[in-house]
């Protein structure tokens, strides 16, 4: 019927007039404003007037569905919000209007027509897709590293219209009236792009809706998921690689906390290389306490999900452990902590000399914090089983750096805990506490012994030295002097 209704003439009479509305199929395209945002003459009737039109109270049930169409294009206009005293009055229509919209959308009884969904994603597209200008965020950047972490983040001048296309997005997204078969054709891949792109903005209640409406599309639309994880992906690795500067890292990595939960098991190797390959070096860049604790879930459940994946984790934070930020360095510890809770004996095994070597270093640190929160570990059920299963590999790589902050360490509370985990040791296998203790004096002495003769050695160098200056005065030669003078000594000599 469409097709043939297609092909009648039109009547030319309705364009002619100026006082009745362009309809939408006949309108021109939106064209972009210089600012980013949507130039609103294309979508006001010709006469430059911005009305309200009437209540869907006061029509006929059979006459809503095209008022309700109607309503889509009337918001289709885009103000500006830069000054807030220009428009007063056709923003408050088009606020009260999209208000009708949202409560039209939640109470509807009949499935979305294909026309209404079009008209839908049209007004997503107009009022919520915009571009970030660059330069701007990188004066904002800059700003922000000079004034410090004070500093109040930017927020949307456009958030009372934006929040309320948000809601409607969000409600005909999660609608049971609305057919994922038909409307894929308009919430397409080009959309949830878009969308993504979205996320980079500096208004914290925007990402918050973004990220409920993207959850909700890759539950409602199949087709889309395997897209929407490859897209997310490419973000991570622009970020890491390219940019490390995006706003929305934390709400990404939280969609995918519940899309890694809901993930079937065996894993598939694609799963397995997104943790290798995206989530694990998310651990690099300087700004990573920013998104931490959504990325330290995802990578739990990774664990939790399959235990084989445990000494990959672990390799992969030895891997990119930060060795001057101590702060960050207090959160790896926690997220190891995490880790080891979900990981088996047998994963243990595989990683534990190379993790309780770093482990031996944080517990020597000077940082208090951080010494602290390596000897927590032992405070761990899991942990500490782990650590007597193994106590004959692990204590003597742990007893030097132990015994070290009993006798030195200059806070008293890393002492106090020190000395709490050093009897744990002892109770665990007396004899090879002994054994390591024994070790640990004959290597201090080992090395007082060494340092003695090294500074006899200079001392006998320094005075040879001496000895053998043509002056009458003494002269006394630097030590990088002495050795010159002692290997070319020795290379004439042989």
């Amino acid at each position: 019927m469409k097709q043939i209704f297609g092909k009648l003439p039109k009547k030319t009479s309705k364009s002619s007039n100026p006082n009745v509305e362009v309809p939408p199929s006949s309108k021109p395209s939106n064209s972009n404003a210089p600012n980013g945002t949507v130039a609103p003459s294309s979508n006001r009737a010709t006469n430059g007037v911005y009305e309200a039109l009437p209540s869907f109270r006061d029509v006929p049930t059979s006459e809503k569905p095209n008022l309700f169409i109607k309503k889509l294009t009337l918001c289709c206009v885009v103000f500006d919000f830069t000054d807030p005293s220009k428009n007063l009055r056709e923003k408050e229509i088009k606020r009260q209007t999209l208000l009708e919209l949202v409560d039209y959308i939640s109470t509807v009884s009949t499935k979305f027509t294909d026309a209404a969904m079009q008209e839908i994603a049209k007004l997503a597209v107009v009022n919520l897709f915009r571009e970030f200008s660059s330069a701007n965020q990188e004066s904002k950047m800059l700003e922000t590293l000079d004034a410090g972490d004070d500093e109040e983040p930017a927020l949307e001048p456009a958030w009372p219209h934006l929040q309320v296309v948000y809601e409607l997005l969000l409600r005909f997204v999660a609608s049971p009236m609305t057919d994922a078969k038909l409307a894929k054709r308009y919430i397409d891949h080009s959309f949830v792009l878009k969308l993504l792109d979205l996320f980079d903005s500096e208004d914290q209640r925007e990402r918050e809706y973004l990220k409920t409406i993207l959850h909700r599309i890759y539950g409602k639309f199949m087709v889309h998921r395997p897209f929407i994880r490859k897209a997310i992906n490419n973000i991570f690795y622009r970020f890491m690689f390219e940019t490390e500067k995006h706003n929305g890292i934390a709400e990404l990595l939280e969609i995918l906390g519940s899309i890694i939960n809901g993930f079937a098991l065996p894993l598939k190797e694609e799963h397995k290389l997104f943790l290798v390959r995206a989530l694990i070096p998310l651990h690099r860049p300087k700004c990573a306490a920013a998104y931490h604790q959504q990325l330290c879930y995802c990578i739990v459940q990774f664990v939790e999900k399959d235990f084989k994946l445990a000494d990959t984790v672990i390799r992969g934070l030895l891997k990119y452990w930060p060795v001057t930020n101590s702060s960050k360095e207090v959160m790896f510890l926690g997220e190891l902590e995490e880790v080891l809770e979900a990981t088996q004996a047998a994963e243990f095994q595989r990683c534990m000399v190379p993790l309780f070597r770093l482990i031996a270093r944080c517990i020597n640190s000077s940082h208090f914090q951080v010494a602290e929160r390596a000897l927590f570990l032992w405070n761990n059920d899991h942990i500490r089983n782990l650590i007597t299963q193994n106590y004959k590999v692990i204590m003597p790589i742990v007893f030097p750096a132990m015994e070290k902050n009993t006798r030195g360490h200059w806070h008293q509370a890393v002492q106090s805990l020190t000395l709490n985990v050093r009897k744990v040791l002892a109770e665990t296998d007396q004899a090879l506490f002994d054994e390591c203790l024994a070790k640990f004096r004959e290597d201090e002495a080992n090395k007082t012994e060494a340092v003695a003769k090294r500074e006899a050695t200079w001392k006998l160098l320094e005075d040879l030295a001496a000895s053998k200056t043509v002056s009458n005065e003494a002269v006394l030669l630097s030590r990088f002097s002495s050795s010159v003078t002692l290997a070319t000594g020795k290379t004439s000599a042989s």
